[in-house]
């Protein structure tokens, strides 16, 4: 049976408007079809969650962290620079460096106050893709592009020098984490933006990621699973009153990996698991090894402060490659209250924790990238155009 006869929506002779009792019993039908079909919308989206907005809360509104455009059936946008933003289908990364001319931080700046206005010219063509941009300034271009003082722990990605792998350093003034669920959004989005920069930066590394399947990376393992969940979002990501004049802000690493998928796959699947630390099938977490014996990537990847406190970071990594070309890989995005964390994070990956036991992840993926960035309020950047040199 069809939908529309399944729900009483037949085809019926023209009514006799004229009686009175059979035009109330018209109205009726009319009600009961609308309530039907208001019911049979609601359906439709809870079968289609990917067009609903992500139920992660927002950490930029209010404190209950709902967001608006899921309130209003994707009435709005989603606010800008939300760095939980839900996760989606695809994904840019865009780094760039500021050129040194005597224009080109003013309409930087120009850009920037005004980058909330070009998100939204793109994300109205269709607000339920979850279109966001989240943009991320460098420690090298803070000073210059806002005449601000830093945020504490901002400073260059510091190059790790293991006695087998080192994770590089690498030059960014800005970053562009552009993510909806249309690609065709996220490059229109960055082909209006780098219009509007010019010839003021230049492109260090443009990235296009997609999501695999079940949030898997390309070696074939759920990603994502130990980032934080509800009230535990914006104590991992937002800092608060430890720097004031940064609240509200995040810092940001990105990092390039290739994989080598032939070497990986010449493994067997217990061998990845336990590298990796976690079931490939169902993603059930494995015990972490004795203490001074090699560690699987989770458990070098899991950071505790002096007091036994576990930190968390926000992670919106995205498989990117091209089978064709030979590349695979994984393009590492993670947001934290707390530089040190994910620079601990590194350092027990790539030197070792007891040092010499390296994260053997390594062994099978190389990092081609390492920047560091820190994610200001969209108030701040709002106002960065407020005042000309």
């Amino acid at each position: 049976m069809s939908s529309s006869r399944a729900l009483g929506l037949v085809s019926r002779p023209s009514p006799t408007w004229s009686h009175p009792t059979r035009h109330i019993s018209i109205l009726r039908q009319v009600a009961t079809q609308a309530a039907s079909l208001h019911v049979l919308r609601k359906h439709l989206e809870l079968q289609n969650p990917s067009q609903s907005a992500n139920s992660r809360p927002s950490i930029f509104t209010s404190g209950q962290g709902v967001n608006m455009s899921t309130r209003s059936g994707h009435r709005v946008p989603i606010e800008p620079q939300r760095v939980d933003a839900p996760l989606t289908q695809a994904a840019t990364f865009l780094v760039v460096t500021i050129a040194h001319t005597p224009d080109a931080a003013q309409i930087v700046r120009s850009v920037l106050s005004g980058i909330d206005g070009l998100a939204k010219n793109v994300a109205i063509r269709d607000l339920s893709a979850a279109f966001a941009c989240t943009v991320g300034i460098g420690s090298e271009a803070w000073s210059s592009l806002t005449r601000m003082p830093p945020p504490a722990e901002l400073h260059p990605f510091p190059a790790i020098h293991g006695q087998k792998h080192t994770a590089v350093s690498t030059p960014g003034d800005l970053l562009f984490h552009i993510r909806s669920e249309r690609r065709d959004l996220c490059f229109e989005f960055e082909r209006q933006l780098l219009d509007s920069l010019g010839d003021a930066v230049t492109v260090v590394d443009e990235t296009t990621g997609f999501r695999y399947f079940d949030v898997r990376d390309l070696l074939g393992f759920v990603d994502g699973t130990a980032n934080p969940v509800g009230p535990d979002v914006p104590d991992s990501v937002l800092i608060a009153e430890e720097d004031a004049g940064a609240a509200g802000g995040s810092y940001v690493v990105v990092q390039k990996y290739v994989h080598d998928i032939k070497a990986w796959n010449g493994l067997s699947t217990e061998q990845q698991e336990a590298i990796i630390g976690r079931k490939k099938l169902d993603n059930v977490e494995l015990d972490d090894a004795a203490a001074g014996q090699q560690q699987s990537h989770k458990s070098l990847a899991t950071i505790e402060d002096e007091n036994g406190d576990e930190h968390d970071i926000l992670r919106d990594n995205m498989p990117f490659g091209s089978p064709g070309s030979g590349e695979f890989g994984t393009y590492f995005i993670g947001y934290s209250r707390r530089l040190w964390v994910i620079e601990k994070m590194l350092q027990r990956m790539f030197i070792g924790d007891p040092p010499g036991l390296h994260d053997k992840l390594l062994d099978f993926s190389t990092p081609l990238t390492g920047t560091t960035f820190f994610v200001p309020p969209s108030g701040f950047l709002k106002r960065l155009d407020t005042e000309n040199d």
